[in-house]
């Protein structure tokens, strides 16, 4: 009797730390940028990039999209995740993603 309640115990226990590892639909989400640099390279015509690094929630995590728009001086730019369904490692995934700013024909007043 005891076996049982030990082994119906583990298998609880197994249940629950790969629940939160397995996903049964694939997942999109935003990318947790923590960082930003800014670099604007020299030949002509300007060319400006933002380099963002943050981390994934997992491994099996990718970027899928990067979109950018401009409103007045301002740029805004998303970084799309994807996550495939199906069982993967619970640990950060650092990334970094060069995004070149399509600044051709702006003015040189705007801000970033």
């Amino acid at each position: 009797m005891n076996k049982k309640i030990l082994l119906l115990g583990l298998i609880m226990l197994i249940t629950i730390f790969t629940a939160g590892c397995l996903s049964i639909l694939p997942t999109t989400g935003l990318a947790p940028v923590e960082e930003i640099e800014i670099v604007i390279l020299e030949p002509f015509p300007v060319q400006v990039q933002v380099i963002a690094r943050g981390n994934l929630p997992d491994p099996c995590t990718e970027i899928s999209e990067v979109l950018q728009e401009i409103e007045e001086n301002t740029f805004f730019v998303t970084i799309k995740t994807y996550r495939p369904p199906g069982p993967c490692i619970q640990v950060l995934a650092p990334f970094e993603e060069i995004i070149p700013l399509e600044v051709y024909g702006l003015s040189a007043h705007l801000h970033c």
